[in-house]
């Protein structure tokens, strides 16, 4: 068994005195882990960093077994991102979350929308924005996905600013207006189609408090699991925002 595909690399632990286990999101072969031979030496130690851009090709007997990679470095992001705080947690957090996803299961949108945000990473309001947009497609990548095209109360889909905590559904600001403190607020920017490249802090604190909230509650609780510090501190140095304040609502 062999393929060759490009990916990032999210994460290594070290096999033995030289080698090491290389995890990669592939974009035609999902989340994928290898053997690395040399992967702890001088050579390659560079090149297995978390955020990198890699081109690896895999070889195995059969395909259940773990392979070997070889591997390519493409774009070695992993320097310029330790320069930045909120790079580094960034990356960790993204890297945790792409852990959630099936292993050999292909995930292209996932898989280039995470090399969207490490293209971007030294704008930070715009790798939180991407941010929460790449939550957003992981929540529907995972089967727990929103929907906010149309208000759940009167079919209407103009005017959606709010999403009801119970059923992942927008509600227009007419219908939402009695119950508004109980709901979570929907940004434009995660309408299908707008863009991201602007939306205001405050926005952006907007969508990922929503996006933290479907994250926590339909996808790491049931698995007993929390939503990793790392995030919030992500964006409380993207924001600029105490940390406190990151991981409310």
């Amino acid at each position: 068994m062999e393929w060759t595909d490009e990916g990032i690399v999210l994460g290594v632990r070290r096999h033995g005195e030289a080698n090491a286990i290389l995890e990669v999101l592939t974009r035609e072969h999902g989340r994928h882990l290898g053997l690395a031979r040399g992967g702890a030496g001088a050579r390659l130690r560079p090149v297995l960093q978390p955020g990198n851009g890699v081109r690896v090709t895999w070889r195995a007997r059969l395909d259940e077994h773990l392979g070997v990679y070889a591997v390519e470095g493409l774009k070695l992001r992993a320097a310029g991102l330790l320069a930045q705080a909120h790079a580094v947690f960034g990356v960790t957090h993204l890297a945790a979350l792409c852990r959630l996803l099936p292993e050999r299961d292909p995930h292209r949108t996932a898989h280039d929308m995470l090399e969207a945000i490490l293209d971007h990473v030294a704008e930070p309001g715009l790798a939180a924005a991407l941010t929460a947009r790449f939550e957003l497609q992981l929540l529907g990548e995972l089967g727990f996905g929103l929907e906010l095209d149309q208000c759940a109360a009167t079919g209407a889909r103009t005017d959606l600013v709010y999403v009801s905590p119970k059923s992942g559904r927008a509600v227009s600001q007419a219908a939402g207006a009695p119950w508004r403190d109980r709901l979570l607020r929907l940004p434009f920017f995660l309408r299908e189609g707008a863009s991201a490249a602007s939306p205001a802090r405050e926005e952006i604190a907007d969508a990922l408090a929503l996006t933290g909230y479907f994250l926590a509650h339909r996808v790491l609780e049931p698995r007993g699991l929390l939503l990793p510090d790392a995030r919030e501190r992500f964006i409380a140095a993207a924001l600029g925002l105490p940390a406190r304040a990151a991981s409310a609502g």
